[in-house]
């Protein structure tokens, strides 16, 4: 097929959708439509006003587990047509008042619409003139429902102290935090001013050397995000914590007692990683790139806020085999952070490429066959999502359909996977040198914007449009079947030399009790953590499981059950569920109540509910309030199906 121009794409991908929404507060059940071009899984009327600049003015009330304050928006009016109402995402706030331009303003909350929230109706005296502005001022508490943040006490923490309090507001929580435009369309710059009795971070720069002034106790620490970002990157942390450097433009900030491992875990590659893609793509723009660990309970390996990645300390493995992450997490800063998913329906947009990239980067750095070792680790948790869905399902495709659906409900290793396979097939279609040039052109392209998947097709058949072998080829393929066919993508072609040896360890294990195999500690030797993986991931893809004597025998001869790093150690745990091995039920239940990443968690709770489920329960049940709202939502919906 032909390539269409790039405004035709655009225009047809938008799929408006329109939620009908009744007044609370009428007398007469009014109908108020609120109509968005890309993104229905926000109730706000973005497609008439841009927020454009946020200030966030909060207190840290642990004693309350609240955010007291206010937030200010500065809106731009981008229609011309008449506009007397603002409607904003709000999901179990406490709103006490509205101010428009300093003068205090009629507002109501319309009817909820789950799993979406409660949208915020501000109304204006006075039309806006299109590129217009209006201020608008929102006090506003943060209840015990808000699904954003997750409050900790001092003996959730690691050095049993001081509280702690985290924000994780991906996909659709910042809602829940403040009155916003709660969608990826939408970018503002950013002003904190919060105030805690213990240190601060934000998706801000911090404003250092600036004064702190002392409150009832606290201080207050500022921050500038002055690169636009989306809602779901707004983030806050407060605790007990301290900072170490790990490169000329980079700290890692963490519980004390644990400073000085992490700084030695990232020090010696977070620079390098910088280094790296900045050649791949362009110049880091944010200023500084600093990673916080977080305590346990953080629900995700990583998460990319702006200057301050949210890490997990499941990373910290005391052999620098995981930090991988650290380069998943630092690739955002292009992919997602600055050119960004239009929708959570076209998710891929922001973790494909952020994958593609993370192994670009560790293929420059330790050759080309680790980055075919990564994407087969990559193409087993691929496998897993598909058969925990099923082959059909609507969320196996690259491009989903979330109208009226919870993003946090499709979240899995397909958007990271399929998207990186989808990528790596289009490298290999041009050929990597042209497809090198492609990628700073991309990223400059929408550099501070948002797309779709039909704006990106666009913009690479565009690209190519000169170079007639490469135009052929791009425009010949199904674009179509890629985009919207549920399942496995064609497998590629992958280098094997770095699985190879595990695979044959593998099968040396597969013709035990019958043959003259004995499994020797040395067997491991050389071996990467990461090969490890590969090799237990292996086993848990056979059909017969191992036989619960020889599941022991691996986990004592190979020293897996006693394995600091959790990704080998979990994996272990399953193979052992599998098998049906009683002994690694109580260290599986020990792992579950010390972490909280929903990548170890869910399987963990999957495999423990077919092997003893009255234990997955209890287990549960002792744990629930150690795990992150989100991932204790997930896990409510693996063991008791959706509410």
């Amino acid at each position: 097929m032909s390539p269409s121009p790039l405004g035709l794409h655009r225009l047809l991908s938008r799929s408006f959708s329109i939620f009908k929404l009744k007044l609370q507060s009428s007398p007469v059940r009014k109908m108020t439509v609120i109509t968005n071009p890309r993104d229905p899984n926000t109730l706000s009327n973005y497609s008439n006003w841009r927020s454009t600049h946020i200030t966030a003015n909060f207190d840290i009330l642990f004693d309350q587990k609240k955010l007291v304050g206010n937030v200010v928006h500065r809106f731009k009016s981008i229609t011309d047509a008449e506009s007397r109402e603002i409607i904003l995402d709000t999901s179990y706030l406490d709103i006490s008042a509205v101010k428009v331009d300093g003068k205090p303003s009629k507002w109501e909350l319309l009817s909820s619409l789950e799993p979406f929230g409660t949208p915020l109706k501000i109304s204006l005296d006075e039309a806006v003139e299109l590129n217009g502005t209006v201020e608008v001022e929102i006090a506003v508490k943060t209840t015990s429902q808000c699904t954003a943040l997750q409050w900790l006490t001092p003996a959730q923490t690691s050095n049993k102290k001081h509280p702690y309090m985290f924000s994780q507001c991906q996909a659709i929580h910042a809602r829940s935090i403040f009155p916003c435009q709660d969608t990826p369309d939408v970018k503002s710059t950013f002003d904190f001013n919060i105030t805690s009795p213990l240190p601060v971070m934000t998706s801000g720069l911090p404003i250092r050397g600036s004064s702190a002034i002392p409150q009832s106790g606290n201080q207050l620490y500022r921050f500038k995000q002055s690169v636009p970002i989306p809602s779901y990157l707004f983030a806050i942390a407060s605790g007990d914590v301290s900072e170490a450097p790990i490169g000329p433009r980079s700290v890692v900030a963490t519980s004390p007692d644990k400073l000085e491992e992490c700084k030695w875990e990232l020090e010696a590659d977070t620079e390098t990683f910088i280094n790296t893609i900045e050649k791949i793509v362009y110049p880091y723009v944010w200023g500084e790139y600093n990673v916080l660990i977080l305590p346990p309970s953080f629900p995700y390996g990583g998460m990319e806020n702006p200057i301050f990645t949210f890490a997990t300390p499941s990373i910290i493995s005391k052999d620098r085999e995981n930090i991988d992450v650290i380069a998943h997490e630092l690739a955002h800063s292009w992919s997602g952070n600055l050119v960004t998913n239009a929708s959570w329906e076209h998710f891929w947009l922001n973790e494909g490429w952020t994958v593609y990239l993370e192994r670009r980067i560790l293929a420059a750095i330790h050759g080309e066959p680790y980055r075919h070792f990564s994407a087969i680790i990559g193409w087993k948790s691929l496998t897993d999502s598909v058969e925990h869905f099923g082959h059909d399902h609507e969320f196996t495709k690259l491009v989903t359909d979330l109208k009226g659906k919870d993003p946090d409900d499709a979240f899995s290793s397909v958007p990271y996977e399929k998207g990186f396979n989808f990528l790596f097939h289009l490298e290999n279609l041009v050929g990597k040198p042209k497809f090198d040039r492609f990628i700073p052109h991309y990223f400059t392209v929408f550099k501070g914007k948002s797309l779709d998947s039909y704006e990106f097709k666009a913009t690479i058949l565009d690209f190519f449009q000169s170079d007639p072998e490469a135009s052929k080829l791009l425009n010949e393929l199904d674009w179509d079947k890629w985009f919207y066919t549920p399942g496995l993508p064609p497998k590629p072609d992958f280098d094997t030399s770095l699985v190879d040896v595990v695979y044959s360890l593998a099968n040396k294990w597969q013709t035990l009790p019958d043959s003259s195999f004995k499994p020797q500690a040395s067997d491991l030797e050389g071996l990467t953590a990461n090969q490890v993986v590969v090799f237990l991931e292996q086993i848990l893809r056979w059909e017969q499981p191992l036989l619960p004597e020889l599941s022991r025998l691996m986990g004592n001869v190979y020293g897996l059950s006693r394995s600091e790093n959790i990704e080998v150690a979990n994996l272990y745990f399953q193979v052992g569920m599998k098998a049906g091995d009683e002994s690694v039920i109580e260290p599986t239940t020990e792992l579950l109540g010390r972490i909280g990443r929903m990548k170890f968690v869910r399987p963990l709770y999957r495999n423990l509910q077919k092997v003893n489920r009255p234990v997955a329960l209890e287990t549960f049940e002792k744990y629930k309030d150690f795990y992150h709202p989100i991932c204790r939502g997930m896990v409510e919906k693996d063991l008791f199906g959706k509410k």
